[in-house]
């Protein structure tokens, strides 16, 4: 298996190969990322596609800082907010989009995890969604957020604490239905 940053080489050098196989490696895990955060799967699915035209569009400037993964999600990250101020401008969407849990869990269990996320504050969620959904390490995280590894680590318990606090209210409401 060829290196990423030995493909984003070859991609400086014009192959399109090289783009291809970046495009099959990646491309599942960030559509998740926007579908995650956005309530239109064909608009999560432009941006994914985004993603890629940008990486071809800056491979001559690439330099590998930290990890492909870390400057890949990083352009997400940056389309992701650009198209918040978007919907923020046209009032057409709300800022705090639900995320989009995994299908693995009930309904019951995505809709209680889904409105806890939407109480917490857009930092917050953020950091979390990276963490637990994107499986971002936090030096990831810290390169993404340009911020010291041990404030990745605060932000990271803060979030989790308020998650918990969120989820508390719910509880009695779930045990009603036999959870």
């Amino acid at each position: 298996m060829i290196a990423d940053d030995d493909l984003m080489r070859e991609l400086k050098g014009g192959s399109d190969a090289a783009l291809e196989m970046l495009f099959e490696r990646y491309r599942a895990a960030v559509w998740q990322f926007f579908r995650r955060r956005l309530s239109d799967p064909a608009r999560a699915e432009e941006l994914a596609q985004e993603v890629f035209v940008v990486l071809l569009r800056n491979a001559a400037r690439y330099e590998p800082r930290a990890s492909f993964r870390s400057y890949l999600f990083g352009v997400a990250f940056n389309l992701l907010l650009a198209e918040r101020r978007k919907a923020a401008r046209q009032r057409t969407e709300p800022l705090d989009q639900e995320p989009v849990a995994s299908t693995a869990m009930s309904a019951d269990d995505s809709l209680w995890i889904r409105r806890a996320l939407a109480r917490l504050d857009d930092d917050d969620r953020e950091i979390l969604l990276l963490r637990e959904y994107e499986h971002f390490t936090y030096q990831e995280i810290a390169d993404l957020y340009r911020m010291p590894l041990n404030t990745v680590r605060t932000r990271l318990f803060r979030a989790r604490m308020a998650l918990k606090a969120a989820l508390v209210p719910d509880a009695p409401e779930r045990s009603a239905t036999g959870r």
